[in-house]
């Protein structure tokens, strides 16, 4: 076939997609959504996320109804969530107390609800966007700036609505491998979620194109995303004089709650972290790497409630347990580990837990309790059950054990280390939450996000690690993230992964903190930015054939 005779057919063959596609909306959109999720971590194929996506732009548009772009939307947004948070599921196989084929119920029905945001964004810009008779092709342009702004917001209000679980945010296909921020890098002067209208507005143009009858044309924009996620060198980086050592210690789920492996789990991570060899340092120790309670004061069940009381370790005694952490990290070091603790109180005449909070915390190397977090960003099903009086008595229960609640903490907080620099601590899956990460008025040095993604398959952690690159690139601070099972890394303030640890590995990593930058705009506005982008998007939209007309007046 030479070169003629390829361009003709091609349009032709295009144009039998699209035939086909229309004519069966509902089953297209629901193929659209699941291949628009391919362009997510670990696969990256961002290259058939837009393209789907433009045809997804299309299809709502040149829907009969806005109860049939709702629905359209809705689709779409079921199927391409469900993918993306296929990995929810695999956290079903770590508890006893409900079946795992449950875990593959419960993604689809969450997505239900997650849905809703996509279907009212198509539903929104469907119903205010202007239409032109006589010129078709702006008036497709035009709603899709307007889609672009609305998703914006929709995806802004997913983050913070019935607590919020905005994972993942559509920005996130044009955010580059691990040794770049791709398009990411203009976070700081956007946010997220105005990546995210970023990302329906290179799918416009490549739809644009493709109506407009041309093959090549819609490759521009290809191209230009192309040179974004692999073309562009990375911003000069520097060094803190902050020293760390950050531990992955392989502590699977399967063995995170056995008792007879504490000791063994204890000496492993103390080998990782060598013994006071590098002080003074930062130790950076995941969440739930520690089962003892450090806190004095509970009763004394609870110390025991691990293991058998064991009089050569002595498990049982809190402040042995902080004075041989002491020990592992040196004098002049400190540690900042997740670990959980707990609201007593008296119930029935009884001491007893009323609830608990899970915790970070910095101990020195005598074994003081120096600095305490509280996560404030719970997970609900996980840390909490909602309507437990209701749900409770049907089966339904947590899928972390225990039965007493976690209560949230105050938010963003500041620890001061001293001579450690200052840390913003984001326990699991809190760092997902653009603009809700950092304390405004006592900017940190760089932020701490240790974690158990030891729950969620192959497909959770690497979008976990990729959210935290966000976050330090709309912050312009550097992310050490210590995991149980992996991924662990060292982000520096351009979202670029300088050191890492791989899933399945017990390792450590050691060196000085990458500098933190400038305040970035991000960070001064929050939220507000995306939304003013959001704004802007939807009033070129709507005034664009009005501005079109003013430049070039219809003869």
């Amino acid at each position: 076939m030479n070169a003629d005779t390829f361009e003709r057919q091609t349009p032709r063959l295009g144009y039998e997609v699209w035939a086909a596609m229309s004519g069966r909306p509902t089953a297209a959109c629901l193929v659209l959504g699941l291949v628009a999720a391919c362009g997510y971590p670990p696969l990256h194929f961002w290259w058939l996320s837009l393209p789907a996506l433009a045809a997804f732009i299309a299809l709502v548009h040149q829907a009969r109804s806005w109860r049939s772009a709702a629905w359209l939307g809705w689709l779409f947004g079921w199927a391409h969530l469900a993918l993306a948070n296929n990995w929810i599921a695999t956290a079903f196989t770590y508890q006893a107390r409900m079946p795992e084929a449950l875990g593959w119920l419960a993604v689809p029905l969450l997505c239900v609800y997650l849905a809703v945001y996509p279907a009212l964004a198509a539903l929104v810009s469907w119903a205010v966007a202007p239409r032109s008779e006589s010129r078709p092709l702006l008036g497709f342009a035009s709603f899709g700036l307007v889609l672009a702004g609305a998703w914006i917001v929709f995806e802004w209000t997913r983050s913070w609505a019935f607590t919020g679980y905005p994972w993942p945010p559509l920005g996130l296909l044009l955010l580059g491998q691990w040794e770049t921020p791709g398009a990411a890098v203009i976070l700081p002067w956007v946010g997220t979620y105005a990546l995210s209208g970023l990302v329906i507005v290179s799918a416009l143009w490549i739809a644009v194109g493709a109506k407009a009858g041309s093959y090549w044309q819609p490759l521009l924009p290809f191209g230009l995303v192309a040179l974004a996620m692999h073309g562009l060198p990375p911003a000069p980086e520097r060094q803190s004089d902050i020293a760390f050592t950050l531990v992955q210690p392989l502590i699977t789920q399967d063995e995170i709650n056995d008792g007879s492996k504490f000791e063994e789990q204890f000496a492993r991570i103390a080998k990782l972290t060598g013994a006071g060899e590098a002080s003074p340092r930062v130790v950076l120790w995941p969440e739930s790497a520690i089962p003892d309670y450090l806190e004095d004061g509970y009763p004394q069940p609870y110390y025991d409630s691990m293991t058998t009381l064991n009089p050569v370790t002595r498990r049982g005694d809190p402040a042995f347990a902080r004075t041989r952490i002491g020990s592992v990290i040196g004098d002049d070091s400190i540690l900042l580990t997740g670990v959980v603790n707990l609201d007593i109180g008296v119930v029935e005449g009884r001491r007893r837990a009323v609830s608990a909070r899970n915790s970070l915390i910095g101990i020195d190397g005598e074994g003081t309790i120096t600095h305490h977090y509280a996560k404030a960003h719970l997970v609900p099903y996980g840390e909490y059950l909602p309507m437990r009086g209701l749900l409770e008595p049907l089966g339904l229960s947590r899928l972390v054990a225990g039965s007493v609640d976690y209560v949230s903490g105050p938010g963003p907080q500041t620890l001061n280390l001293g001579a450690f620099g200052k840390v913003g601590a984001q326990i699991c899956y809190e760092i997902v939450f653009s603009g809700r990460v950092v304390d405004q008025d006592d900017r940190p040095d760089f932020l701490f996000n240790p974690s158990n993604d030891g729950w969620f398959g192959s497909w959770g952690p690497p979008q976990h690690l990729a959210q935290a690159r966000l976050r330090a690139i709309e912050e312009g601070l550097p992310v050490l993230r210590s995991t149980t099972t992996g991924i662990s890394a060292v982000i520096s303030a351009n979202g670029v992964v300088r050191k890492h640890i791989a899933t399945g590995k017990a390792a450590a990593l050691e060196g000085k903190i990458p500098a933190a930058k400038s305040p970035t705009l991000f960070s001064g506005l929050g939220n507000a930015l995306p939304l003013g982008w959001a704004l802007l998007l939807i009033l070129v939209g709507l005034c664009l054939p009005r501005l079109l007309a003013l430049v070039r007046p219809r003869s």
